[in-house]
């Protein structure tokens, strides 16, 4: 079930339907681990979303 999440995120980011934080809440991922399965599947990632997915993910880690 959670790859049939994963696919339909996938595929709702690389037509942007959806937003970043968007699919990846979808697939129940973090930012950063969406990005990894959007590299893993050959879709493009802006560059302002990366940036913005790798800040909140150091603000996260520092507030632990």
């Amino acid at each position: 079930m959670a790859s049939h999440g994963l696919a339909t995120a996938l595929t709702l980011y690389g037509s942007r339907t959806l937003t970043l934080s968007q699919a990846a809440a979808q697939a129940g991922l973090s930012e950063a681990e969406f990005i990894e399965q959007l590299e893993r599947h050959d879709i493009e990632v802006t560059e302002s979303e990366r940036a913005a997915a790798l800040d909140s993910d150091a603000v996260a880690a520092t507030a632990d």
